[in-house]
């Protein structure tokens, strides 16, 4: 349905700012995100992440730039560009009248779609709401619903899914079934925006990460390439005796209740680290090597920013 072929991005951004009275929420946004990734845009509260998925699914309308879902126009070719996107919002919200299958029916009119039973029973399936399939979706617990909300979103089997804070406030077990679905439309071609303030979720699932803050991209690249870059790994190290030889000294970042943490250019400088405590006679009582998160990254570009 793309009307470039495969090479038009899943979401293109341009220039986009918008502003609400005096507060410029967004500024000057230029983004691009393939089709087939499994994208986290993250920031802080107040970033703007909230205001652009609301652009992209054509809620709000920008003050200046274009938006394109599969090379639509969210504005002026707004009927393709939604029914390429799935949006699983932050809120609550749904029809009190209905009953989970009625409301997921009602989505698929929504669309155009008849005859569409079949994909409505997996997705219930899935998301593990067959048993709750003729409950009124008044009478759902919240965890419950927010997996009705991410039915409702997928529905039209959309090409390009955003997920905002798809797991604020569920159990670990929907979390768990819900990415194991998650991934496996992403493994089916679908592309997939994750917004969370679950960093190890991004960090576990996306190939590629965006930052924002102050309505601004202040970070864009790799997940893998943003924990090599922004943070050396480090060792932990409990000694014995409880002594840490001198030359060692300038790698060490932290000593906390008899832990010693050391820095590290590379995991190769493990054994160097190793060789000095023999060398001086110290014994190593435990060790653990310790990757950066993503979470630490996080935080370090954003008291850059």
């Amino acid at each position: 349905m793309t009307p470039g072929g495969d090479h038009v991005p899943a979401i293109r951004v341009q220039g986009v700012h918008k502003h609400f009275g005096s507060l410029h929420a967004l500024r000057g946004v230029d983004l691009a995100i393939e089709q087939g990734e499994f994208f986290a845009l993250l920031g802080p509260n107040g970033a703007g992440k909230t205001t652009l998925i609301s652009i992209l699914a054509g809620l709000a309308r920008a003050d200046e730039g274009r938006v394109e879902i599969l090379g639509f126009d969210v504005r002026h070719d707004y009927r393709r560009a939604r029914r390429a996107l799935g949006v699983v919002p932050q809120e609550l919200v749904f029809d009190p009248f209905f009953t989970v299958r009625e409301f997921l029916t009602l989505q698929s009119g929504y669309y155009g779609l008849r005859h569409n039973e079949a994909w409505i029973e997996e997705l219930l399936h899935h998301l593990d709401l067959t048993p709750k399939a003729d409950t009124n979706m008044r009478n759902l617990s919240g965890g419950m619903k927010r997996r009705a909300l991410v039915a409702q979103a997928l529905v039209h089997k959309p090409p390009v899914i955003v997920l905002d804070e798809p797991t604020s406030g569920v159990d670990v077990e929907l979390r768990h079934s819900l990415w194991q679905f998650i991934q496996r439309l992403n493994r089916e071609g679908h592309t997939i925006v994750l917004t969370t303030h679950y960093l190890e979720e991004a960090q576990n699932l996306c190939t590629r990460v965006a930052m924002l803050k102050h309505g601004g991209i202040v970070a864009l690249d790799a997940t893998e390439s943003l924990l090599r870059a922004t943070q050396e790994p480090s060792l932990r190290l409990t000694l014995v005796p409880d002594r840490l030889p001198p030359s060692l000294a300038p790698r060490l970042t932290l000593q906390e209740k008899g832990v010693y943490t050391l820095s590290l250019r590379d995991y190769a400088q493990t054994e160097e680290v190793l060789r000095v405590l023999r060398e001086a006679g110290v014994r190593v009582a435990d060790m653990s090597v310790e990757r950066p998160d993503l979470e630490d990254v996080f935080v370090q570009i954003m008291s850059r920013h």
